[in-house]
């Protein structure tokens, strides 16, 4: 059985992951017969939001304990990530990739990536094991893969514009389809930066994870 590292960034859209396109990576994964293990960095949250105002709560919460109310209990440190025990990677989206895995949310195309994140994909990079990028988790992809690699947020012109910057090549795609970097093994595809219904981030979802799949 194929097993997947999928990798959260808390809970919920506005400071973690995003739950839909987790929840539907997951599924797929599942579908598509295959095994997974989700991971998270034990960390404290950028911050943490109030999901019906949109305001800063001021609490202090963690990652990984966070990750763990989708995951059902079943998350481990990313520290204990093996690249070895992995047939494929994952990453949902959400903010929490935006402000927990890095800091474009404050910082653009100046940002910076978690130390265990940018090697964890690295890693994956180095031995040539396929992944799949979601939303907006394709904005670490230049500092995990270089200049030149292939990938898609949508159409969003500020985000393609940051990630040109940082030397990537944005692909506008719709919420359905997805962006193959061939060279890489790697895929990627809009998710809730384009959809409006968790049926259109689904479609997108579901051709991620049976590429992915399939080049593991």
């Amino acid at each position: 059985m194929k097993k997947v590292a999928v990798l959260l960034s808390g809970a919920g859209f506005y400071d973690g992951a995003e739950i839909n396109e987790a929840v539907l990576t997951l599924l797929h994964i599942s579908k598509q017969g295959a095994g997974y293990q989700c991971f998270a960095p034990d960390i404290a949250q950028a911050d943490t939001i109030n999901h019906v105002k949109n305001e800063d709560t001021g609490e202090k919460r963690n990652v990984l304990v966070e990750s763990a109310r989708i995951a059902r209990g079943d998350v481990q440190p990313l520290s204990q990530l093996k690249v070895e025990d992995f047939d494929a990677l994952i990453l949902p989206g959400g903010f929490g990739v935006a402000k927990n895995f890095c800091d474009f949310a404050n910082k653009g195309a100046d940002m910076s990536v978690n130390d265990e994140v940018l090697a964890i994909g690295r890693g994956f990079k180095e031995a040539n094991k396929p992944a799949g990028y979601m939303c907006i988790a394709p904005v670490l992809l230049p500092h995990i893969y270089g200049e030149g690699v292939k990938l898609t947020v949508g159409n969003d012109k500020d985000v393609a514009g940051a990630i040109s910057s940082m030397g990537g090549q944005h692909i506008d795609c719709g919420v359905r389809d997805i962006v193959v970097d061939d060279k890489y093994q790697l895929v990627t595809t809009p998710a809730y930066m384009l959809a409006e219904t968790p049926a259109d981030a689904d479609a997108g979802i579901g051709e991620l994870v049976e590429k992915v799949l399939y080049m593991a």
